[in-house]
């Protein structure tokens, strides 16, 4: 049985997950959490498998909370996966900096949800499909911007154009 915590400011979105995750037979919710304090609390007291954390909490936000639950030794175990509405390269670039086994925003499909906790409670990480399509962006405008990898001018044209595509995302 995976162990969910649910930590969102918003009783209803909680409702809609907990009922979404409870009538899955290898998925139960074990507590929820309405702020990030209570989050971090409730993860200690009862160490689920994995958190689904909220960003835009009052007092201590679900980043924050995140980091303080990863960096807990107690919490070895617990992997977190922001969920929320605001699909912002700052809050992706800190949450995965905060240590987040993924990042998925609410208008995610309710099967995708399911699969992100599970691959999260396997040690796995997922991301939305956006926020994955707008990081290899990223990467790859960066890798062209980068200065010319030593042994790079060994390469045929060919290949150097291989290495770049591939860093761009694509595959044969």
């Amino acid at each position: 049985m995976i162990r969910v915590l649910l930590a969102d400011d918003q009783q209803l979105i909680r409702a809609g997950l907990r009922a979404l995750v409870d009538a899955e037979p290898d998925l139960v919710v074990v507590g929820e959490a309405a702020t990030g304090a209570e989050a971090v609390e409730r993860t200690l007291d009862l160490l689920p498998d994995v958190v689904l954390m909220d960003i835009r909490m009052p007092g201590l936000d679900g980043l924050e909370a995140t980091r303080r639950i990863v960096a807990d030794a107690r919490a070895g175990g617990v992997h977190v996966v922001v969920v929320t509405t605001f699909e912002l390269d700052e809050y992706v670039g800190e949450a995965i900096r905060n240590g987040a086994s993924g990042f998925l925003v609410k208008d995610t499909e309710p099967a995708e949800l399911l699969r992100a906790i599970r691959v999260a409670a396997a040690g796995e990480a997922l991301l939305s499909p956006t926020v994955t399509r707008r990081l290899l962006e990223r990467v790859a405008r960066a890798t062209r911007d980068a200065p010319p990898l030593p042994g790079i001018a060994e390469l045929t044209a060919r290949e150097r154009e291989v290495v770049v595509l591939v860093g761009e995302g694509l595959s044969n």
